[in-house]
């Protein structure tokens, strides 16, 4: 199934379960938020989108703990779960989503290279952090796309345990 016939899909469902969605993004720049919103009747199910490219604004809109920064760094599976515990306080929706991660084409290191990402998606029941290593050589839309694609599988995986 291509990418806009699972996204639609997967809208539907939402709107269907009545199911109240916010997201948290860092290396995709607002992506998933545009793709769930794209669709008109998107308030029906789309709560809240944060754009937290910046420490700063991890810690100031999500309330990310310097601590969890120092320790860890903002492309970390601790950054990840924090965004999207956080998250889905601040906007008491069914679904949080987190996204942090190096989509390129600089920005890497050993430890951290370039297509490095971490999805958040957690619910009352569930927390689960995806890690994902992307290929370095792709694009950084490339790796974006990826995360979009593996964000909508995780959405979809995840709402059946609501």
């Amino acid at each position: 199934m291509d990418l806009n016939n699972r996204l639609k899909n997967l809208i539907a469902i939402l709107k269907k379960n009545k199911i109240k969605v916010a997201v948290a993004e860092s290396c995709t720049g607002g992506l998933i938020s545009y793709n769930l919103t794209k669709i008109p009747g998107a308030s029906k199910y789309f709560m809240l989108g944060v754009v937290a490219y910046s420490n700063k604004s991890k810690t100031y809109f999500l309330g990310i703990k310097q601590k969890t920064l120092i320790k860890y760094g903002a492309v970390s599976a601790e950054t990840s779960k924090e965004m999207c515990k956080n998250l889905q306080k601040i906007s008491k929706t069914n679904i949080a989503i987190s996204i942090t991660g190096i989509a390129g084409p600089a920005g890497g290191t050993k430890k951290k290279p370039v297509g490095l990402v971490y999805i958040g998606i957690c619910s009352k029941k569930k927390i689960e952090i995806a890690k994902f290593n992307f290929n370095k050589k792709l694009s950084r839309i490339n790796i974006q796309n990826q995360v979009l694609v593996e964000t909508i599988k995780l959405m979809e995986n995840h709402i059946t345990i609501l």
